[in-house]
C-alpha cells in the first residue's frame, strides 16, 4: 500500500509512518523541516505545510491511502497561536480531506481525539454520544470539534474515512505537558501533583499506533473508532508511576486557590485551569477492541515501558496486552 502522511514528525503519527515502513507499506510524508525527519529513514518526503495545496496535491499523487494526523496540541495560548491552531486543525483538515477525495484514495484516517465529547463530567461516553454543552475546556478542544464535523461532512459526501479518537497520549520521548508532569515523578521531582482529580484515559503511544494502522486496515468506513487505554485520575496515574518505580508518591496536590492567584499573574493559565479542573475526558474503547481487535496494554505496564524498561516492563513496541479498562481523553501529540 502507497499511504501519505501528515503529522510523520509527531509523537503518535511518527510511529505510526515506522510501523508501515516496518511492514513494507511506501510512505510518502510531508515535512516542513528535513531536520525533524530523522526518524523517517525509508520514507519519501514531500516538502511543505498544511497550508500549501500544491505540497498536497503532490504528497497523494499515485497513493491508496492517506493518513491525516498533523495537528497542534497546546493549552493556554495567545492570540497569534490561536490563529496558527484555527488554521492547521481546522482549515488544514479540509484542504487534506478535500485533496484526498479529489485524488481518488480509496482509504482515508483522520486522527482526531476523544477531546471533541468535550468534559464528560465523571461519565464514560462513546462514539454514538452527541455532545450538547456549548462551552470547550480550551481553544484546543474547539478546534478539535470544528475538526471532527469537517471530517464528518467529507465522510458523509463519500470520501472512504475512518475517525480515530485516541485518548491521552504517554510514552518514551513524550515532551508534553502531561509528560512532562509523568518525567518530574519519575525523577523525584514533583512535590505536589496539579490537578489530582483531573480524569484522562491513559494510552500508551504505541498501542494508539498501533490502533490508527488497525483503523488503516480494517475500520468500517464512515465510523469513529475510539483508541484508549485505561481511565483513570492524574492523582491516581502518579500514584501507580511512583508504585512501579519504587519510591513515594508526592503527597500534596497543588491547592485550587494557588492556581487561581497564578493565573492573575499569567493570565494563559486561565486555559490551563479550564481544561483540568472538575474535568474528565472519558470514552470506551469497546468498538475498537471488538471490531479493530484494538488491544492496548494496561497503565502499569506502560508506564514500566516508558520509565523503567529494564526493572519488569516490556520493551516499548509493537506488543499488545489484552487489559480491559476503558478509555478517556486528550489528544494525538502529533504535530506539522
Amino acid at each position: 500500500m502507497r499511504v501519505f502522511v501528515t503529522g510523520a514528525t509527531g509523537f503518535v503519527v511518527g510511529a505510526v509512518a515506522r510501523r508501515l515502513i516496518a511492514r513494507g507499506d511506501g510512505v510518502r510524508a510531508l515535512v516542513r523541516d528535513a531536520r525533524r525527519a530523522s526518524g523517517l529513514e525509508g520514507a519519501e518526503l514531500v516538502y511543505g505545510d498544511l497550508t500549501s495545496e500544491d505540497a498536497l496535491r503532490a504528497g497523494m499523487r499515485g497513493v491508496d491511502a492517506v493518513i491525516h494526523g498533523a495537528a497542534i496540541y497546546e493549552i493556554g495560548v495567545g492570540p497569534a497561536r490561536r490563529r496558527a491552531m484555527l488554521e492547521t486543525n481546522v482549515r488544514g483538515t479540509g484542504r487534506v480531506l478535500s485533496t484526498a477525495m479529489a485524488a481518488g484514495v480509496t482509504r482515508a484516517v483522520y486522527v482526531s481525539t476523544i477531546a471533541v465529547f468535550g468534559n464528560t463530567r465523571g461519565a464514560i461516553v462513546d462514539e454514538t454520544f452527541v455532545r450538547t454543552d456549548p462551552t470547550y475546556t480550551s481553544y484546543y478542544e474547539e478546534t478539535k470539534v470544528l475538526a471532527h464535523h469537517v471530517a464528518l461532512r467529507y465522510a458523509a459526501d463519500g470520501l472512504p474515512l475512518v475517525i480515530v479518537q485516541p485518548g491521552q497520549v504517554y510514552g518514551p520521548g513524550d515532551h508534553s505537558g502531561f509528560g512532562r508532569l509523568l518525567s518530574a515523578v519519575a525523577r523525584g521531582r514533583l512535590p505536589a501533583v496539579p490537578f489530582p482529580e483531573l480524569g484522562l484515559n491513559l494510552a500508551f503511544r504505541d498501542d494508539i499506533a498501533d490502533g490508527i494502522v488497525r483503523a488503516l486496515d480494517h475500520g468500517t468506513l464512515g465510523r469513529s473508532y475510539v483508541l484508549g487505554g485505561e481511565i483513570v485520575r492524574v492523582g491516581d496515574a502518579v500514584a501507580t508511576l511512583a508504585d512501579v518505580l519504587g519510591r513515594p508518591a508526592p503527597r500534596w496536590s497543588v491547592p485550587p486557590a494557588l492556581l487561581e492567584l497564578a493565573a492573575l499573574l499569567r493570565p494563559r493559565l486561565r486555559e490551563v485551569i479550564t481544561s483540568a479542573r472538575d474535568v474528565t475526558f472519558w470514552a470506551s474503547d469497546a468498538r475498537a477492541r471488538a471490531e479493530l481487535g484494538y488491544a492496548p496494554r494496561d497503565l502499569r505496564t506502560g508506564l514500566a515501558d516508558t520509565y523503567a524498561p529494564t526493572a519488569g516492563g516490556r520493551p516499548p513496541g509493537p506488543q499488545r496486552s489484552s487489559s480491559s479498562s476503558s478509555d478517556s481523553s486528550s489528544d494525538s501529540n502529533s504535530s506539522e
